[in-house]
């Protein structure tokens, strides 16, 4: 019956676009959704009743709703009504929505950390997201999340982020490396806005105060600071992305700018910026290839407390806690995931990646992205246990083992993709 109802799609269609007579929407129907509304389809969609009858609109209306995290699959279906008007359907597979969160890593020197959280990806059935988080990472932390792309209308949202995370982290001083506790407060308030399908734009202010504090005796008299800041960010995403189930396919890139303020000499103002970009490619009928390149550069003031830095749970797998620091980084992540085996709603994928990545050290040049002791490359296998109808129902696990100079190697596991 499905293969019917397409192929009378397909020629319903076709028909419209060689006939001179213009084909209508009478009506858009929405089927198979429970918690979404219906009425919040109809408004982030484009086709509308009145509109005409075009099939490369209704499938980019499809493929919008396939991202949402709401929907596990959409596809859609065109019925005469009368005269040279048609019914469109969108059939929704819903997504559960109400998500635990769990990301936990550790290293062979016995490190351990972990966050836990709880989000709702559908809040009042219009894929509002409301949740948090708590981390245990030698000292307790916590966020609390908002975000509501379609709030004011079909284009214009915003999102709301408070957290406090305190965390112990290395500074690299020439002389040593010294433990500070680390503790970064913050209030944020973004503005969301879609231009049209492929590109959405997002602009917001953050109020934030970082405080250091020296870890153990200190004898040498290394700075604690407790500094007032004031950050802008900007936001551009360019998605073409398509999604069946746990395989992606096409581009995305993010670019994400940041200008900074600060109150304090030892921290003074800067940017930074840095490029995300993602390539992700259908392997046989059971392969995907996945790959992300991050480049960034900030402010390359000569200072301890550099913004990017390579860390376990965000870049390389496997290589520890925030082990180094640096004013400007090259990260690729390529990995190979092939399900090995589906029933239902079970999917159990394996993954073979190569992390891979270089730092320019703090008032460095560009020379020190290719010095032997900034460059990690850590290849590793993985495993992922993948609900098909929970959003974002990914439970991974990763072990990387590093090949350059004072490698180490480690687990890490977490909730969703690892990017």
């Amino acid at each position: 019956m499905k293969k019917v109802t397409l192929f009378f799609t397909f020629f319903a269609l076709v028909v419209s676009g060689l006939s001179s007579q213009e084909y209508i929407v009478h009506d858009l129907k929405i089927q198979g959704n429970k918690k979404i509304k219906a009425s919040f389809i109809k408004n982030i969609s484009t086709v509308k009743s009145g509109s005409k009858l075009d099939s490369l609109v209704i499938e980019q209306d499809v493929l919008r709703l396939k991202r949402l995290p709401s929907v596990a699959h959409a596809y859609y279906q065109v019925f005469p009504s009368e005269g040279n008007q048609y019914n469109v359907f969108y059939n929704i597979e819903e997504n559960f929505t109400l998500i635990p969160s769990l990301n936990v890593y550790t290293t062979d020197d016995d490190e351990f950390a972990y966050r836990l959280g709880l989000y709702e990806f559908n809040l009042l059935g219009r894929n509002m997201i409301f949740g948090g988080f708590y981390q245990k990472d030698i000292y307790s932390s916590y966020a609390v999340n908002f975000r509501a792309p379609y709030l004011f209308s079909n284009k214009l949202g915003l999102a709301v982020n408070h957290q406090d995370l305190t965390t112990q982290e290395p500074v690299f001083f020439e002389d040593e490396t010294a433990n500070y506790k680390y503790r970064n407060k913050s209030f944020e308030v973004l503005g969301l806005y879609e231009f049209n399908f492929k590109n959405r734009f997002e602009l917001g202010i953050n109020y934030f105060v970082e405080d250091y504090t020296f870890k153990g005796e200190n004898i040498n008299n290394k700075p604690e600071l407790n500094v007032h800041k004031w950050l802008v960010k900007g936001i551009y995403e360019y998605n073409n992305l398509d999604y069946y189930y746990q395989y992606i396919s096409g581009f995305r890139s993010q670019f994400n700018f940041q200008y900074v303020t600060s109150t304090n000499n030892m921290l003074p103002d800067f940017f930074i910026g840095w490029n995300d970009f993602f390539y992700f490619k259908r392997i046989g009928s059971k392969g995907n290839w996945a790959s992300r390149l991050r480049m960034g550069l900030s402010t390359n003031d000569e200072t301890p407390f550099a913004p990017f830095s390579v860390d376990n749970n965000l870049n390389v797998r496997g290589v520890g806690n925030t082990i180094d620091r640096g004013t400007g980084v090259i990260v690729l992540n390529t990995e190979y995931r092939h399900t090995l085996y589906e029933k239902g709603w079970f999917v159990l994928q394996g993954n073979a990646f190569v992390d891979s990545g270089t730092w320019r050290n703090p008032g460095g040049d560009f020379g020190d992205f290719s010095k032997e002791d900034n460059v990690k490359v850590y290849p590793g296998l993985g495993l992922r246990f993948i609900h098909k109808k929970i959003y974002n129902a990914i439970f991974r696990i990763d072990y990387g083992h590093g090949v350059t100079k004072n490698a180490t190697k480690g687990f890490v596991f977490g909730i969703g993709q690892y990017f």
